[in-house]
């Protein structure tokens, strides 16, 4: 291969290709970006190539494997993890490939790096009883009572994410029948989904309450922090996790101490799968690609009623026996990039 400059395409991978040809949301950018970082430190701590140096010909079928045993080995990355630097990585070699099609058999290995598969984790999610007891700690007479009031229950009842929550503006309310909202999803795509009539009041009072009720307001963001800015995903962490700690101290065992926004999101698809709504609704609603990422939902309530089955069948059946006895001008350029 012949050499060239990985800084140039780097450059016009970011600030071109994914947000102009693939449509990437900000998000997936910083997700990529810090993939990148990551890649140019271990460039410089196995083979002693500064950031400056790294060559488009480093993009080889055997250090591409290596970088990602280094994700696990040295960096403790999970598989979920080191799979999401792989796609970011995958994604630059697809955009090299019509920039350097004399390539194309190296970078065809490349994408043929087999993505690990994660082992299936048991669903996290609240019953009824304790989402109403999280929601219920909220005090509508204190300051910001009823933001976070709205906030938990839209969390809620519409299964969204915590990234499409922050990115709500008030002309994306209808609050006249029938109640919808615009969603801005993943990969720039919208959805309409409905909005119970239940949180329909505290929304106006909301709106109210802030003056968001204005036309000449229409276009502000829904929830604003202390700064007047729209609410970051640790802003919205934050006050998911203050409830859940003061619910905990009444009922431990209802409520994980880990629980999360989208634990929340997890709340709301198990709840609709157990009342028995159709996969295809509960797809649209959450916004998934495909309904094989909404079966996972299906799948863990088939498993926690099975698990129901074999603990009441345990006195009847009985048990079997067991059968066994730097360089910093590259990386501060990605560490910067989309932030300004």
């Amino acid at each position: 291969m012949k050499r060239t400059d990985f800084a140039v395409y780097l450059n016009k991978y970011f600030t071109d290709y994914l947000p102009n040809t693939c449509g990437s949301t900000p998000q997936t950018v910083d997700s990529y970006r810090y993939s990148f970082i990551l890649f140019l430190t271990y460039m410089q701590d196995e083979y002693h190539i500064s950031a400056d140096r790294v060559d488009i010909s480093d993009l080889t079928y055997e250090n591409i494997v290596s970088y990602l045993s280094w994700l696990q080995e040295i960096r403790s990355n999970g598989i979920s993890t080191r799979n999401q630097r792989q796609a970011a990585l995958s994604s630059f070699i697809r955009f090299l490939m019509y920039e350097f099609p004399e390539h194309l058999d190296e970078y065809q290995r490349i994408l043929g790096i087999p993505v690990k598969k994660t082992p299936q984790k048991e669903i996290s999610y609240l019953k009824t009883e304790g989402v109403a007891l999280l929601i219920d700690q909220v005090d509508l007479n204190r300051q910001n009572g009823l933001r976070d009031y709205v906030i938990l229950s839209l969390l809620y009842t519409t299964g969204i994410r915590v990234s499409e929550l922050i990115q709500i503006r008030i002309k994306d309310l209808s609050l006249q029948e029938p109640f919808t909202l615009l969603v801005h999803g993943k990969g720039q795509k919208s959805r309409y989904i409905p909005l119970m009539r239940s949180t329909i009041p505290f929304i106006q009072k909301y709106l109210v309450q802030k003056r968001y009720d204005r036309p000449e307001r229409l276009d502000e963001w829904l929830f604003k922090n202390h700064m007047n800015e729209p609410f970051t995903r640790q802003g919205i962490n934050y006050i998911v996790g203050k409830y859940t700690k003061m619910a905990r101290k009444i009922a431990p065992d209802m409520i994980p101490a880990d629980f999360s926004p989208h634990k929340m999101r997890h709340t709301t698809a198990m709840g609709l799968v157990e009342s028995g709504v159709d996969l295809i609704y509960i797809r649209d609603l959450l916004g998934h690609e495909s309904v094989k990422t909404t079966e996972v939902y299906a799948r863990a309530d088939a498993m926690h009623k099975r698990q129901a089955i074999e603990a009441a069948s345990k006195e009847i059946v009985p048990p079997e026996e067991a059968e066994w006895d730097n360089d910093s001008n590259l990386k501060d350029w990605l560490k910067n990039f989309n932030r300004r």
